[in-house]
């Protein structure tokens, strides 16, 4: 590596280039540079997937004095640091310095240089993340976690999420599909797997905007129920189903899933995307009201993301205090045992991990291409949040750290699944969406 400009009379940009040499030492990429606040560049790569662009002299400070996921994360929303061009592609930078192993003579050598630094400049409107106080997975928790992600603001997921406003992981028959085909895609396949026929009661445990809902009256005649903890979903939802013509079909409220009790049972149930809010403890109890609240011979339809059995992050999470707080991933081995613990058949499994990975980037592309009307609405911490997020999700994904799931689960009539003995219905048994 080397600093393009010369001579450098900055002492904090040649001490920052130090510091940099030595904290990159090992990495073999040569895809970014790092240019300074006074326009001074370094690194050897001639086009740059990406560049990190410090703002001030205390940025490594504030990165590196006590490095992990969180901080680097801190340090980004808080502008000391920003990434231009690919920020997907900085992840694995992230990685290499973040489960790196330095030695002690390293670490020494390391703190040094960053002690030579101006001190680290102080954020007097830091952002604290979510403040969700009481019993961890009680309902007022939970609800709480819930409006902090979800009530950013309607306007603001228009933005970037397809026509349907599908916030969970689309499904691609090509990777060159766009996010609106992809989406409806998801939505009908995931009808197929739960074979929905008309007249069927369906219950969605946390529909959101009510994309599955509008789908599964519209195109197969059910009887669709929601729930979400989410206000204004609810609301918008109610909007879009009357203006689709199906409030007599579908019907939305807000409610705890816990809250939801028999006598009243369902066809069919379905979870998409909300299951990574429910919490490792909680999962018997989700399973147990999933199958008190299903008919026997019912199906029910689990789609939510897993962490990597294998896989240890190192140090406190970025996501879990600014993104989705509350929330759990566990391995899919967990989820498993779980819903067979309470009754349930699992007759299959996909994994759906380079859809995510797809899916994601082209909301990085959406947000990114209305980054002026995102920060109108949320306001420019906020904006860069999701951004970080979703890089960072897709960079899980892509890795392999994590994955998503789609679980099919029966409850059996006196041994009989009322399954066909192939999955030849959920595919091309109709026109395919283009449109």
């Amino acid at each position: 590596m080397h600093a393009h400009t010369a001579p450098l009379k900055d002492r904090a940009i040649r001490t920052s280039i130090r510091f940099l040499e030595e904290l990159t030492a090992g990495y073999r990429g040569n895809d970014f540079a790092i240019r300074f606040w006074d326009g001074t560049v370094w690194g050897n790569a001639r086009r740059p997937t990406f560049t990190l662009v410090l703002k001030h002299a205390g940025a490594l400070r504030n990165m590196f004095t006590s490095p992990s996921e969180l901080t680097l994360g801190e340090a980004f929303i808080n502008d000391d640091f920003d990434i231009e061009g690919d920020i997907e592609a900085a992840f694995g930078l992230t990685d290499f310095l973040l489960l790196h192993e330095y030695s002690v003579t390293e670490k020494l050598q390391l703190g040094s240089l960053l002690a030579r630094l101006p001190a680290a400049v102080g954020h007097a409107d830091r952002p604290q993340g979510a403040d969700l106080n009481g019993l961890l997975q009680s309902k007022e928790r939970d609800r709480r976690a819930v409006s902090y992600h979800y009530d950013v603001s309607n306007e603001f997921y228009k933005l970037w999420l397809d026509r349907s406003l599908v916030y969970s992981c689309a499904y691609f028959k090509s990777p060159h599909s766009g996010l609106d085909v992809a989406q409806e895609q998801k939505l009908d396949y995931i009808c197929r797997k739960l074979r929905l026929r008309r007249g069927d009661h369906i219950l969605d445990l946390g529909c959101g905007w009510g994309g599955l809902l509008i789908h599964a009256a519209k195109h197969y005649g059910a009887y669709a129920f929601g729930v979400t903890l989410s206000i204004p979903q609810a609301e918008l939802a109610r909007e879009r189903i009357r203006m689709a013509g199906l409030a007599d079909r579908c019907k939305v409220e807000v409610c705890d899933y816990r809250e939801l009790d028999p006598p009243q049972q369902y066809d069919k149930l379905v979870s998409v995307g909300m299951f990574e809010h429910v919490g490792e403890a909680m999962l018997p109890e989700y399973f147990r009201r999933a199958w008190h609240l299903l008919r026997p011979g019912g199906v029910f339809l689990n789609h939510g993301i897993a962490a990597s059995a294998t896989f240890q992050r190192k140090g406190p999470s970025f996501v879990d205090k600014y993104v989705f707080p509350g929330g759990e991933l566990v391995p899919i081995n967990v989820t498993l045992r779980a819903a067979e613990s309470a009754g349930f058949e699992v007759r299959d499994l996909e994994s759906l991990r380079e859809h995510y990975v797809l899916t994601l980037r082209h909301w990085l592309r959406r947000l990114a291409a209305k980054a002026e009307e995102a920060r109108r609405i949320v306001g420019d911490l906020t904006y860069r949040i999701w951004r970080l997020y979703m890089a960072g999700s897709a960079h899980g994904f892509a890795t392999g750290r994590l994955n998503l799931y789609q679980v099919l689960l029966s409850k059996a009539d006196h041994g009989s699944s009322r399954l066909p003995l192939t999955r030849e219905d959920w595919y091309a048994t109709g026109d395919e969406i283009t449109s």
